[in-house]
């Protein structure tokens, strides 16, 4: 049976082989993202430059997603979206081999650039692929598949590049992400079936999307929720250096991956009649977790419990915001994807370097206090937000995308 088959109107099957491309594009996307934060230090020293300089590297990567997401997705709206997929992935496999071989700071900030225009291609594409790879019914399980990626590259990719930067030093970990590009490109190219863009007259206003009712609010939790998340993560290395237990980054992001992998199988059960409820959960979760952070202790043990809290609210997050962005957006889904992409990745900007400058002024215990003073807002938007934006359960039948 062909992919095609398995998601034609009435099927009630996933085409799994071309939802595992999807996650792995995400994999690729997040780990390109954040594999600065787990060899910073060592790729300070490389570099020549500061560890908070060094931390501008996930800045600039989120800043060129963030200009390039709305845009991007106005102008390829009515590309085929494999084209637009493979070219996405292209860009980091080019990102990736000028990171690897680079040895001036600003070569390796304008290649960082040019993997976040690459993310923003793909972030803005890869929610409405999924769903329109499924069946309606199965449209919050496909979007959990594709980000499962997500997880997937903070427990298993960024603690496996912390340990083989160490090992073989950082520019490996950058080769490695560019054979995997490769690998993909072959993937896509062979098993992810096609679907048309957007007739030019089916193309809604990107910026009308922020009238469509429950959009604002689902924006505006994504950008204050990623920038208290970036905030810290981006520093994790830093922070942990602080409490003496540098020699445990690997494990730590480990802990808080395979949390975030739960997180997200969990999510995939149950998004689709409790949407509001994981949303509240993960906001608490993440806010104990800052809260055990905030204690003024080296306690490694303490430390692993708190990243596992953090692990468990956010790794469904991305799953959570997006779906309830495409469920509010009905036929302007993927403007209102592009928006969020804009404000996830202007908020991992802004994490960047909000961290840098509390890192300089303050030191790292102001992270997790910080992240703390961010979610309150998150938390009360969630809950007054409940008719539109964050509703207990999501009608798939109600707004096809």
């Amino acid at each position: 049976m062909s992919n095609d088959t398995l998601s034609a109107p009435g099927t009630r099957e996933l085409p799994l082989a071309a939802l595992a491309a999807l996650t792995t594009a995400a994999f690729v996307t997040v780990l390109t993202e954040a594999l600065p934060a787990g060899v910073l230090p060592a790729m300070s020293g490389g570099l020549g430059v500061s560890e908070s300089a060094t931390g501008q590297l996930v800045t600039v990567y989120a800043v060129g997603t963030a200009v390039s997401a709305i845009p991007l997705t106005a102008a390829t709206a009515g590309w085929p979206r494999k084209r637009l997929l493979l070219t996405g992935v292209a860009g980091f496999a080019v990102a990736n081999t000028v990171t690897a071989v680079s040895a001036h700071f600003p070569l390796t900030l304008a290649a960082r650039f040019v993997a976040g225009v690459a993310a923003g291609v793909i972030w803005a594409l890869l929610a409405g692929y999924a769903r329109r790879l499924a069946p309606a019914h199965l449209q919050g399980k496909a979007m959990a598949i594709v980000m499962a990626g997500i997880p997937a590259a903070l427990s298993l990719g960024v603690p496996a590049g912390t340990y083989l930067g160490g090992a073989l030093g950082w520019r490996t970990t950058f080769w490695v992400m560019t054979a995997l590009a490769v690998v993909l490109l072959g993937w896509i190219a062979a098993l992810v079936p096609d679907r048309p863009g957007l007739p030019r007259g089916e193309r809604p206003a990107i910026l009308r999307t922020l009238a469509v009712p429950g959009v604002a609010a689902i924006l505006l939790v994504t950008f204050v929720f990623v920038l208290a998340h970036t905030v810290l993560y981006t520093y994790i290395a830093t922070f942990l250096d602080h409490l003496g237990l540098a020699a445990a980054v690997d494990l730590v992001l480990l802990v808080f991956g395979v949390a975030s992998l739960a997180s997200i199988w969990i999510t995939g059960a149950h998004i689709d009649r409790r949407l509001r409820a994981l949303t509240i959960a993960g906001t608490l979760l993440v806010g104990a977790a800052a809260t055990l952070l905030a204690l003024p202790t080296g306690n490694l043990a303490l430390v692993c419990v708190a990243a596992a809290l953090w692990g468990l609210g956010w790794g469904g997050i991305p799953t959570l915001l997006q779906t309830a962005a495409g469920h509010a957006g009905g036929s302007a889904a993927d403007s209102a994807q592009a928006m969020l992409v804009t404000l996830w990745n202007a908020a991992m900007a802004g994490g960047g370097v909000a961290g840098g400058l509390l890192l300089d002024l303050h030191g790292p215990t102001a992270f997790p206090w910080t992240v703390l003073v961010l979610l309150l807002p998150v938390l009360a938007t969630v809950v007054l937000a409940r008719t539109h934006a964050f509703p207990a359960a999501v009608d798939h039948q109600a707004r096809r995308p």
